[in-house]
């Protein structure tokens, strides 16, 4: 289904993003498997109607979570990849982690980047978050470039981190704050 620009919580020259909804499973899951080469060993999203229900389902109604599409303006709103923060923290650290997958057709098509830098912008606006935070294998090349291009910083190394494709993996630590970002 086509997504206008006015459905865009924030948008670019070249993607929007907006929140995920129940009626994107079928084209969120076969961009799933089209892209699996693309995504493993790094990250497995869901690939399955009920799956994608599950998991949209926690990013729509969880507090601590909020879920965003990277579309394509250009293919009638194609969906080119997904960013979601997790871990959101209210209070005095108003904080939360980012995790994000581009899908194979879109990869290295500068879609994510515009993404993430919209996602960024849209969690100290709307969202007034002072901090975000992207944990990544250090063996993603793609992932920590990502990370680096939009204005985070290597802050740490944490080894076995997370539990990812049946083992602990380590991880480096990138960040981004709201004073970093207005003064960048």
């Amino acid at each position: 289904m086509p997504h206008t620009a006015s459905q865009y919580l924030a948008e670019g020259p070249r993607a929007g993003i907006r929140h995920f909804s129940y009626e994107d499973g079928a084209e969120f899951t076969a961009r799933v498997r089209e892209s699996k080469d693309l995504h493993h060993p790094w990250l497995f999203p869901p690939d399955t109607a009920d799956a994608y229900t599950a998991y949209a389902g926690r990013l729509i109604e969880d507090r601590t979570k909020a879920g965003f599409l990277v579309c394509e303006k250009g293919d009638g709103g194609a969906i080119a990849g997904f960013i979601n923060i997790n871990n959101i923290v209210e209070g005095s650290f108003l904080s939360g982690a980012l995790g994000y997958g581009a899908f194979a057709h879109a990869a290295g098509r500068g879609l994510m980047r515009e993404g993430l830098d919209l996602v960024v912008g849209y969690a100290f606006g709307p969202l007034r978050l002072h901090r975000l935070e992207i944990n990544v294998q250090p063996g993603n090349t793609a992932s920590v470039a990502l990370a680096r291009s939009c204005g985070f910083r290597l802050e740490g190394f944490s080894p076995a981190m997370l539990f990812i494709d049946g083992a602990w993996r380590d991880h480096e630590r990138w960040a981004v704050t709201a004073e970093m970002r207005a003064s960048g």
